[in-house]
């Protein structure tokens, strides 16, 4: 299965910090944030990942390189303007599926977790990995009831950005065209076709800087695991 980590975000509700650095290139102990992912994606045996960029992407590219310094092979889709999540991956599904493996691994390069992504390597449907309510989104996202998503009469949880999807679900779009991720959710939730689980571990949506500083702090103390 091959991994795409979403960091093409102009991180405005990061700035001052994103205003010379990306948002995924943010330090959490002196590590870029984007480098966890993609050393625990390696440590989970996952190997092949798709980043895509837009705002000073090139500083992306630079740190990250190749990815054999990781142990990873890296790929780089470039946005001249952020497509949103959807189109983003639309764009991206040259590099993400082939003959053989037409489902993907997702991750929002904004998020800090110690989620075990080889839970994820042989899930056969669109599954997405829901957490616990966080102060910032106490209404929720996502209905769930025991392992099926569904559109409602069930408890809500917040989508954590982690999902495996399949190529089918954005095939139709218009390629370089904005195009966000939760209409083609829900409607893959209305036929049926989304399974999920709750993940209790830690997770944070690392969309401002107190959040950042908040995570470098429990790292640092090592009240949360990093690398």
């Amino acid at each position: 299965m091959k991994a795409m980590i979403l960091a093409a975000g102009l991180g405005t509700r990061m700035r001052p910090l994103t205003l010379t650095t990306p948002k995924p290139l943010l330090k959490i102990n002196d590590i870029p944030l984007i480098e966890y992912h993609i050393r625990r994606l390696a440590a989970a045996g996952i190997h092949n990942i798709v980043i895509n960029h837009a705002w000073l992407g090139d500083q992306i590219e630079a740190y990250l390189g190749s990815g054999e310094h990781f142990g990873v092979s890296l790929q780089y889709s470039e946005e001249s303007e952020p497509l949103e999540t959807a189109g983003g991956i639309r764009k991206a599904l040259p590099l993400l599926t082939d003959k053989v493996e037409d489902r993907f691994l997702i991750i929002n390069g904004d998020i800090f977790t110690n989620y075990p992504f080889e839970r994820l390597l042989n899930t056969e449907k669109n599954h997405l990995v829901l957490v616990p309510n966080p102060d910032h989104n106490q209404k929720g996202d996502f209905c769930l009831r025991r392992t099926e998503v569904l559109p409602e009469n069930a408890e809500k949880y917040t989508f954590s950005g982690i999902s495996v999807l399949s190529a089918d679900m954005f095939t139709n779009l218009q390629l370089n065209k904005p195009e966000p991720l939760a209409p083609l959710l829900r409607s893959a939730i209305a036929t049926g076709d989304v399974t999920g689980e709750l993940f209790e571990g830690y997770w944070l949506d690392v969309g401002t800087p107190e959040r950042l500083q908040e995570i470098d702090r429990l790292v640092r103390e090592q009240k949360i695991d990093g690398l």
